[in-house]
């Protein structure tokens, strides 16, 4: 309920004065006004992934940027690519980088630690379990499923990650080697995710006009300090699954 108005100065004042209050209080923050972002994503024949991205197949994608994230201090570049087959799903990520910050020498570690690409998949949105896999320079990989109730998650393991159920993948370097703590200007990784390895997640495999939520990430550690992007924007954790962006296959 508004004061009574004693003269019309007063109340040109007053109706100025909730008017800049309702514009400071209305007016969204430049995160809420970004819709989460959508890609496209063609159909290919299956080929052989080499870590180059050299295959005629990706000349029928478009680079797509990933975003640093806030306090990030690495002005380096982070791109990714995404094709799908009757098979599987190919993602191609690419960036500039200074040094191999990667010590680690097996799968299934906490790759997240250091220099490292990730993916996430959430096929079916009535679903809360998403798929999340992770490569770091070295060539190391961290696949899990993850279920995620209420914010409470945990990644699970694949169970017979053999034959037609085992990703393919492959690394490169530019300007160095693929070592660990080697000096480089970039660093690529190539993986191929079989839809196999993707059961008993629904919506799959996909056919034009499918849609899955999914995000691409990217963390970097030189110099001590971490900068980290995404290609749609989450807050502190990447495990936001419902500020995903959205894949539509073609």
């Amino acid at each position: 309920m508004y004061p009574k108005i004693g003269s019309v100065c007063t109340s040109g004042i007053l109706l100025l004065s909730i008017a800049t209050i309702q514009v400071c209080v209305s007016r969204p923050t430049h995160a809420e006004e970004a819709s989460p972002p959508t890609m496209n994503v063609n159909r290919c024949e299956d080929f052989t992934v080499n870590g180059k991205g050299d295959a005629a197949a990706w000349e029928s994608a478009e680079w797509v940027t990933l975003n640093r994230r806030p306090k990030g201090s690495h002005d380096y570049t982070s791109r990714i690519k995404m094709l799908y087959s009757g098979t599987g799903v190919y993602v191609l990520f690419d960036g500039s980088d200074r040094k191999l910050t990667a010590t680690m020498n097996e799968d299934f570690l906490d790759l997240w630690n250091e220099d490292v690409y990730e993916c996430f998949f959430w096929t079916h949105e009535e679903d809360p379990v998403y798929f999340e896999y992770e490569i770091s320079p070295l060539g190391y990989e961290l696949p899990i499923l993850i279920p995620n109730l209420d914010g409470r998650f945990l990644g699970w393991r694949p169970w017979h990650y053999e034959g037609d159920r085992k990703i393919k993948k492959a690394v490169s370097a530019q300007g160095g080697t693929n070592e660990s703590m080697a000096a480089v200007t970039g660093w690529s990784a190539e993986v191929f995710i079989p839809y196999a390895l993707l059961k008993p997640l629904r919506n799959l495999p996909p056919e034009p006009g499918t849609r899955w939520r999914a995000n691409f990430y990217r963390v970097d550690y030189d110099d001590r300090t971490s900068t980290g992007w995404d290609w749609a924007r989450v807050g502190s954790s990447f495990h936001e699954f419902k500020k995903f962006g959205t894949l539509v296959f073609q």
